[in-house]
């Protein structure tokens, strides 16, 4: 394993529902996901979640609630992608589409895993339960997973 690079990933979530965006172009390309990406030099993680979040999808937060990181390892790429995970319960603004993103509630019971990375069905439940944890996926490109850890922790 090499270096890694800072990604993050934010979750919109209210009782009952949770907001994802369909990814319209680049990494990830039509797959639901949360909102998210690389950290930029001299930026916080958090600050780079807030950013991404507003980017690509309109909303602003002022707290955002980090639940878990995961670190993934693609076959073939020299670099593992260090992504953190966050929750906002709280957002200003109405979710807007952008050129990256098109977001969409969906009520919990009705999460589209089958349209999402295949990771997001072992630790979303976690994320839904409010635990927080720890994971790493080995990934060999695009969906299929060869190794992975995943462990609740107290904090992240």
């Amino acid at each position: 394993m090499g270096t890694s690079k800072l990604y993050t990933l934010v979750l919109v979530l209210q009782p009952q529902r949770v907001l994802l965006g369909m990814k319209k172009r680049g990494f990830g390309a039509g797959r639901w996901n949360g909102f998210g990406g690389k950290v930029q030099d001299g930026e916080t993680i958090e600050d780079g979640a807030k950013r991404e979040l507003q980017e690509e999808s309109g909303l602003t937060v002022d707290t955002l609630h980090k639940v878990g990181q995961i670190m993934f390892e693609l076959v073939g790429e020299p670099e593992l992608m260090d992504v953190h995970v966050f929750c906002a319960d709280s957002v200003q603004g109405t979710p807007m589409e952008s050129d990256e993103m098109r977001p969409q509630w969906f009520q919990l019971d009705q999460i589209p895993f089958g349209d999402m990375w295949p990771d997001d069905s072992y630790w979303f439940p976690l994320l839904l339960q409010g635990k927080k944890f720890h994971g790493y996926f080995k990934f060999r490109a695009p969906d299929t997973i060869l190794d992975y850890t995943l462990h609740e922790v107290d904090k992240v």
